[in-house]
Protein backbone atom coordinates (compact mmCIF):
# COMPACT_ATOMS: atom_id res chain seq x y z
CA UNK A 1 0.00 0.00 0.00
CA UNK A 2 1.10 3.40 -0.79
CA UNK A 3 2.32 5.07 2.60
CA UNK A 4 0.34 2.90 4.31
CA UNK A 5 0.71 -0.49 2.87
CA UNK A 6 0.94 -3.84 4.48
CA UNK A 7 4.36 -6.12 4.17
CA UNK A 8 3.67 -9.71 3.58
CA UNK A 9 7.64 -10.49 4.13
CA UNK A 10 8.17 -13.44 2.01
CA UNK A 11 4.82 -14.85 1.00
CA UNK A 12 3.67 -17.07 -2.07
CA UNK A 13 2.13 -17.45 -5.28
CA UNK A 14 -0.57 -18.90 -7.58
CA UNK A 15 -0.82 -20.16 -11.28
CA UNK A 16 -2.88 -19.56 -14.48
CA UNK A 17 -2.85 -19.65 -18.10
CA UNK A 18 -2.25 -17.94 -21.05
CA UNK A 19 -0.07 -18.86 -24.34
CA UNK A 20 0.01 -22.21 -25.47
CA UNK A 21 -2.41 -25.02 -24.25
CA UNK A 22 -2.35 -27.26 -21.56
CA UNK A 23 -1.20 -29.81 -23.80
CA UNK A 24 1.92 -27.95 -25.49
CA UNK A 25 5.58 -29.31 -25.15
CA UNK A 26 6.44 -25.84 -24.22
CA UNK A 27 3.60 -24.77 -21.99
CA UNK A 28 3.22 -27.94 -19.18
CA UNK A 29 0.99 -25.98 -16.28
CA UNK A 30 1.40 -28.14 -13.51
CA UNK A 31 -1.55 -28.93 -10.53
CA UNK A 32 -2.38 -26.48 -8.35
CA UNK A 33 -0.21 -27.34 -5.14
CA UNK A 34 -1.24 -27.28 -1.57
CA UNK A 35 -1.11 -24.85 1.40
CA UNK A 36 1.14 -27.16 3.13
CA UNK A 37 3.05 -27.62 -0.43
CA UNK A 38 3.70 -23.62 -0.62
CA UNK A 39 4.61 -23.61 2.73
CA UNK A 40 7.39 -26.28 2.36
CA UNK A 41 8.62 -25.14 -0.64
CA UNK A 42 9.34 -21.43 0.63
CA UNK A 43 10.98 -23.04 3.11
CA UNK A 44 13.35 -25.05 0.91
CA UNK A 45 14.25 -22.19 -1.75
CA UNK A 46 17.33 -20.62 -0.88
CA UNK A 47 19.48 -17.81 -3.37
CA UNK A 48 19.61 -18.27 -6.50
CA UNK A 49 22.15 -21.01 -7.75
CA UNK A 50 22.14 -22.89 -4.29
CA UNK A 51 21.74 -26.60 -4.55
CA UNK A 52 18.40 -27.82 -2.54
CA UNK A 53 18.85 -30.77 -0.14
CA UNK A 54 18.23 -34.07 -2.20
CA UNK A 55 15.79 -36.40 -1.02
CA UNK A 56 17.18 -40.14 0.12
CA UNK A 57 15.06 -40.68 -2.95
CA UNK A 58 12.64 -39.40 -5.21
CA UNK A 59 9.38 -38.81 -4.39
CA UNK A 60 5.74 -38.28 -6.04
CA UNK A 61 5.26 -34.69 -6.19
CA UNK A 62 2.47 -32.60 -8.94
CA UNK A 63 5.05 -32.06 -10.91
CA UNK A 64 6.62 -35.53 -11.05
CA UNK A 65 3.91 -37.67 -10.65
CA UNK A 66 2.43 -40.34 -13.39
CA UNK A 67 0.12 -39.22 -15.52
CA UNK A 68 0.59 -35.46 -14.45
CA UNK A 69 0.00 -32.86 -17.04
CA UNK A 70 3.51 -31.18 -15.66
CA UNK A 71 5.77 -34.21 -15.89
CA UNK A 72 9.31 -34.17 -15.84
CA UNK A 73 9.27 -35.45 -19.42
CA UNK A 74 7.36 -32.32 -20.78
CA UNK A 75 9.55 -30.25 -18.93
CA UNK A 76 12.47 -31.66 -20.64
CA UNK A 77 10.98 -30.87 -23.94
CA UNK A 78 10.48 -27.04 -22.83
CA UNK A 79 13.83 -27.15 -21.32
CA UNK A 80 15.28 -28.09 -25.14
CA UNK A 81 13.38 -25.39 -26.40
CA UNK A 82 14.70 -22.77 -24.59
CA UNK A 83 18.70 -24.42 -25.71
CA UNK A 84 17.67 -24.27 -29.33
CA UNK A 85 16.18 -20.97 -28.76
CA UNK A 86 19.17 -19.26 -27.12
CA UNK A 87 21.97 -21.12 -29.10
CA UNK A 88 22.17 -18.25 -32.19
CA UNK A 89 22.55 -16.06 -28.81
CA UNK A 90 26.29 -14.51 -27.96
CA UNK A 91 27.70 -17.43 -26.09
CA UNK A 92 28.82 -17.23 -21.79
CA UNK A 93 31.76 -15.19 -21.89
CA UNK A 94 30.19 -12.21 -24.52
CA UNK A 95 26.64 -12.70 -23.24
CA UNK A 96 25.71 -9.15 -20.85
CA UNK A 97 25.26 -10.52 -16.80
CA UNK A 98 21.64 -9.97 -16.63
CA UNK A 99 20.85 -11.97 -20.26
CA UNK A 100 22.99 -15.14 -18.49
CA UNK A 101 21.21 -14.77 -15.06
CA UNK A 102 17.96 -15.23 -16.53
CA UNK A 103 19.35 -17.52 -19.04
CA UNK A 104 19.86 -19.80 -15.95
CA UNK A 105 16.74 -19.35 -14.21
CA UNK A 106 14.23 -19.31 -17.53
CA UNK A 107 16.33 -23.22 -17.78
CA UNK A 108 15.80 -23.82 -14.39
CA UNK A 109 12.32 -22.63 -14.16
CA UNK A 110 11.28 -24.95 -17.18
CA UNK A 111 13.09 -28.14 -16.62
CA UNK A 112 11.98 -28.44 -12.57
CA UNK A 113 8.74 -26.07 -11.85
CA UNK A 114 7.65 -25.72 -8.76
CA UNK A 115 3.81 -27.44 -8.68
CA UNK A 116 1.10 -24.24 -9.67
CA UNK A 117 3.52 -22.38 -11.68
CA UNK A 118 4.28 -22.69 -15.61
CA UNK A 119 5.70 -20.43 -18.30
CA UNK A 120 5.81 -20.48 -21.95
CA UNK A 121 9.75 -21.49 -23.04
CA UNK A 122 9.37 -20.63 -26.57
CA UNK A 123 8.10 -16.82 -26.04
CA UNK A 124 9.82 -16.39 -22.84
CA UNK A 125 13.53 -17.25 -24.34
CA UNK A 126 12.51 -14.44 -27.44
CA UNK A 127 12.86 -11.89 -24.94
CA UNK A 128 14.41 -12.91 -22.08
CA UNK A 129 13.19 -9.05 -20.38
CA UNK A 130 9.53 -9.18 -20.16
CA UNK A 131 8.18 -12.80 -18.86
CA UNK A 132 4.75 -14.22 -18.04
CA UNK A 133 4.25 -16.27 -15.31
CA UNK A 134 0.60 -18.68 -15.25
CA UNK A 135 -0.20 -18.85 -11.64
CA UNK A 136 -2.61 -22.00 -10.27
CA UNK A 137 -4.36 -20.85 -6.91
CA UNK A 138 -3.03 -23.13 -4.23
CA UNK A 139 -5.64 -26.05 -2.73
CA UNK A 140 -7.72 -25.21 0.14
CA UNK A 141 -6.83 -21.97 0.09
CA UNK A 142 -9.36 -18.46 -0.98
CA UNK A 143 -7.91 -18.91 -4.55
CA UNK A 144 -8.13 -23.00 -5.07
CA UNK A 145 -9.46 -22.94 -9.13
CA UNK A 146 -8.24 -19.03 -9.87
CA UNK A 147 -6.13 -18.77 -12.52
CA UNK A 148 -3.43 -15.64 -12.83
CA UNK A 149 -0.84 -14.12 -15.03
CA UNK A 150 2.06 -12.64 -13.15
CA UNK A 151 4.40 -10.58 -15.41
CA UNK A 152 8.39 -9.75 -14.58
CA UNK A 153 10.03 -6.86 -16.98
CA UNK A 154 14.10 -6.96 -16.29
CA UNK A 155 16.26 -3.70 -16.71
CA UNK A 156 19.97 -4.21 -17.50
CA UNK A 157 21.07 -4.38 -14.50
CA UNK A 158 19.05 -7.20 -13.34
CA UNK A 159 19.56 -9.32 -10.51
CA UNK A 160 21.37 -6.03 -8.62
CA UNK A 161 18.14 -4.15 -9.62
CA UNK A 162 14.50 -5.50 -8.46
CA UNK A 163 12.88 -6.51 -12.11
CA UNK A 164 9.12 -5.26 -12.34
CA UNK A 165 6.60 -7.56 -11.09
CA UNK A 166 2.35 -6.92 -11.56
CA UNK A 167 -0.58 -9.15 -12.40
CA UNK A 168 -1.51 -8.65 -16.00
CA UNK A 169 -4.84 -9.89 -17.70
CA UNK A 170 -8.49 -9.91 -16.80
CA UNK A 171 -8.77 -11.23 -13.41
CA UNK A 172 -6.51 -9.94 -11.09
CA UNK A 173 -6.43 -11.42 -7.77
CA UNK A 174 -8.89 -9.76 -5.13
CA UNK A 175 -6.25 -9.41 -2.17
CA UNK A 176 -5.53 -6.65 0.45
CA UNK A 177 -2.39 -5.91 -0.95
CA UNK A 178 -2.99 -6.25 -4.31
CA UNK A 179 -4.40 -2.97 -6.06
CA UNK A 180 -7.37 -3.82 -9.25
CA UNK A 181 -4.80 -2.56 -11.87
CA UNK A 182 -2.08 -5.80 -11.05
CA UNK A 183 0.61 -3.55 -8.87
CA UNK A 184 1.50 -5.67 -5.44
CA UNK A 185 2.36 -4.55 -2.44
CA UNK A 186 5.29 -6.64 -1.06
CA UNK A 187 8.40 -5.48 0.21
CA UNK A 188 10.83 -7.92 -1.46
CA UNK A 189 10.06 -6.39 -4.57
CA UNK A 190 11.38 -3.42 -3.93
CA UNK A 191 13.28 -2.16 -0.28
CA UNK A 192 13.84 -5.77 0.61
CA UNK A 193 15.05 -7.01 -2.93
CA UNK A 194 18.16 -9.00 -3.22
CA UNK A 195 20.43 -10.20 -5.93
CA UNK A 196 19.66 -14.05 -4.09
CA UNK A 197 15.90 -13.90 -5.16
CA UNK A 198 14.55 -15.21 -8.60
CA UNK A 199 11.61 -15.24 -10.44
CA UNK A 200 10.91 -18.46 -9.03
CA UNK A 201 11.36 -17.43 -5.68
CA UNK A 202 9.29 -14.05 -5.97
CA UNK A 203 6.40 -16.26 -7.32
CA UNK A 204 6.49 -18.52 -4.37
CA UNK A 205 6.53 -15.34 -1.89
CA UNK A 206 3.42 -14.01 -3.77
CA UNK A 207 2.02 -17.52 -3.97
CA UNK A 208 2.18 -17.61 0.24
CA UNK A 209 0.81 -14.30 0.50
CA UNK A 210 -2.36 -15.29 -1.79
CA UNK A 211 -2.41 -18.56 0.67
CA UNK A 212 -2.42 -17.01 3.62
CA UNK A 213 -5.43 -14.67 2.96
CA UNK A 214 -8.75 -14.72 5.07
CA UNK A 215 -10.70 -12.19 3.64
CA UNK A 216 -10.46 -11.47 -0.14
CA UNK A 217 -11.12 -7.82 -0.50
CA UNK A 218 -9.27 -4.73 -2.08
CA UNK A 219 -6.54 -2.22 -0.77
CA UNK A 220 -9.04 0.16 1.14
CA UNK A 221 -7.14 3.03 -1.15
CA UNK A 222 -7.86 0.75 -4.18
CA UNK A 223 -10.01 3.49 -6.27
CA UNK A 224 -7.47 6.53 -5.47
CA UNK A 225 -4.34 4.77 -5.83
CA UNK A 226 -5.72 3.25 -9.29
CA UNK A 227 -6.90 6.41 -10.58
CA UNK A 228 -3.09 8.43 -9.74
CA UNK A 229 -0.53 5.88 -9.86
CA UNK A 230 2.33 5.77 -11.78
CA UNK A 231 2.26 2.48 -14.42
CA UNK A 232 5.83 1.36 -13.06
CA UNK A 233 4.67 0.20 -9.32
CA UNK A 234 8.00 0.52 -8.90
CA UNK A 235 7.58 4.03 -8.67
CA UNK A 236 5.23 4.10 -6.00
CA UNK A 237 6.92 4.85 -2.35
CA UNK A 238 5.37 2.16 -0.22
CA UNK A 239 4.68 1.87 3.22
CA UNK A 240 5.00 -1.56 4.43
CA UNK A 241 3.43 -2.20 8.09
CA UNK A 242 1.06 -4.97 7.82
CA UNK A 243 2.89 -8.74 8.52
CA UNK A 244 -0.61 -10.88 9.02
CA UNK A 245 -1.58 -10.99 5.19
Amino acid sequence: MPQGASRPASKGTHAGYAGHPPNHPNHAPSRAPTMEQVTAMLARVGPFGSTPPSPAAPAASPSSAPGNPGSSGTSSAGAGAVALATSSRPSGQDALRWERRLQKELMAFVTDPPPGLSIDADVTSQNLQDWTVELQGAEGTLYEGEHFQLNFKFNSKYPFDAPQVMFIGNHIPVHPHIYSNGHICLSILTEDWSPAHSVQSVCLSIMSMLSSCKDKKRPVDNSLYVKTCNKNPKKTKWWYHDDTV
